[in-house]
């Protein structure tokens, strides 16, 4: 499973036709899930991103985590972060998990960060997102289950 982190000082998800998620202070999170991934790999990311110390303490040092700050998350499926480029110039997703696993492996991680942080808004899985965002920093940072 792999995570791009970014802190922000706001971001949204707009799908067609539905309100937009949005948050105030917090991480922006893409998650991509690979055809390995399991339940264990959620649990490692989602207390990865809500533990990460990222934020500025009152030396402006990064020393607190989007729980420490009361801060939210918003997480949005991207299967495309499991896209190979090396070969060619269309990018293959053979890594990527088939859709009904990934489905189930998404909410199971957003389940997951939801027992941890109590302000977590999500994107709509396969729906087409406009990801809307102001990058804190700015701050972005790749977390990846499989190279920990």
């Amino acid at each position: 499973m792999r995570v791009i982190i970014q802190r922000v000082t706001e971001a949204s998800v707009h799908i067609e036709g539905l309100e937009p998620e949005t948050i105030g202070r917090g991480l922006m999170v893409l998650v991509g899930i690979s055809r390995t991934d399991n339940e264990s790999d959620a649990d490692y990311l989602a207390n990865k991103v809500t533990a990460l110390r990222v934020f500025p303490d009152g030396e402006g040092k990064m020393n607190r985590s989007v729980l420490d700050i009361g801060g939210e998350l918003l997480l949005v499926s991207n299967f495309t972060l499991y896209g190979d480029t090396r070969k060619g110039r269309r990018p293959s997703f053979d890594l990527a998990a088939p859709p009904d696993r990934a489905r189930q492996l998404y909410d199971y991680f957003v389940a997951s960060c939801r027992k941890l942080c109590p302000c977590v808004k999500t994107g709509v899985f396969q729906a087409h997102m406009s990801v809307h965002l102001e990058n804190d920093g700015p701050v972005t940072l790749i977390c990846d289950s499989n190279q920990s």
